[in-house]
């Protein structure tokens, strides 16, 4: 695997929220420190589409980071996910998010006004010149309806703080030509291709399920690094049905529903996103019992 600039397990922290939906700061800093002291998280990904960003005001964004920052940022890297679809905006995100203390920053691809690949290069070059923070691009391309291709990787990979991609894209060959040509570190930002991606060179996971079976992924990475591809391949096998259950509808909605039903905090999903209805919680424990995740039993 390639050198990991974050760590290896990583996941994209859900924002917990009050029963009234307000965000619940203490629970959020309670969550961190689970995944980082008990889960063998590297790092978080705050702010980003699992924690609800399109749905939360920057000042939502900056207290939840500030929080994280401060429960875990001596132990764990903490990235901010700063990307939007106005560049502008993105910029501000970013200079917060290097004044919260964040050690890096994450910039999705623009979303809905699905600018040419020039203007991707012009956008991503424009968010890491603006702080001293190294940054990750995110290529979903089933998310933004613009993927950013070989030839803008390699452009922006020249950016000295531009320093790895989180590939949420499903096209194992692209990934190995990105790898290959541009010399970034790359992350999996699809679960279920995560050991597929760690084999062709990925350093590490920005992960969903995570927040669940973030040690059995670490376990996994692990056994791929001493080359018992035999183990890494049980552990991956044996999570199967949590990937696909976490996934049989929105991840931020499943992955809530998880957490509430262990104890821990995520509380309810904000609009246009919905509560996990009683059949899916019911479909989710049956998932995550064969995965054998404890607690589901």
């Amino acid at each position: 695997m390639s050198s990991a600039p974050f760590g290896v397990m990583l996941t994209a922290m859900v924002s917990p929220f009050a029963a009234d939906g307000s965000l619940d700061l203490d629970g959020a800093q309670r969550l961190a420190v689970h995944l980082v002291d008990e889960r063998r998280h590297d790092g978080l990904v705050v702010n980003g589409t699992t924690g609800e960003s399109a749905t939360k005001t920057d000042a939502e964004d900056e207290a939840i980071l500030r929080a994280v920052v401060e429960a875990v940022g001596d132990r764990a890297r903490v990235i901010a996910g700063v990307g939007t679809n106005d560049t502008v905006h993105s910029i501000h995100a970013a200079r917060t998010a290097e004044k919260c203390g964040a050690h890096g920053v994450m910039a999705v691809t623009p979303y809905y006004n699905r600018p040419p690949q020039e203007g991707l290069v012009a956008h991503f070059l424009a968010i890491a010149d603006a702080t001293n923070l190294p940054m990750i691009t995110y290529d979903i391309p089933k998310r933004t309806g613009t993927a950013i291709e070989l030839d803008t990787l390699k452009r922006i990979a020249e950016h000295p703080r531009i320093v790895a991609n989180k590939d949420a894209k499903g096209d194992l060959e692209f990934a190995q030509w990105g790898m290959r040509e541009t010399g970034l570190s790359w992350y999996s930002g699809d679960d279920a291709l995560n050991l597929a991606l760690l084999s062709v060179g990925a350093c590490g996971m920005i992960s969903v399920v995570g927040h669940i079976v973030g040690d059995r992924l670490a376990q996994m990475a692990d056994a791929l690094q001493a080359g018992d591809l035999t183990r890494a391949r049980e552990i991956n096998f044996s999570l199967l049905p949590v990937y696909t259950g976490m996934f049989r509808t929105q991840g931020v909605i499943l992955t809530k529903a998880a957490l509430t039903h262990v104890g821990l905090p995520g509380g309810p999903v904000r609009l246009p996103l919905v509560n996990a209805t009683p059949e899916q919680v019911a479909r989710l424990r049956a998932d995550l019992t064969a995965g054998g995740v404890p607690g589901f039993e």
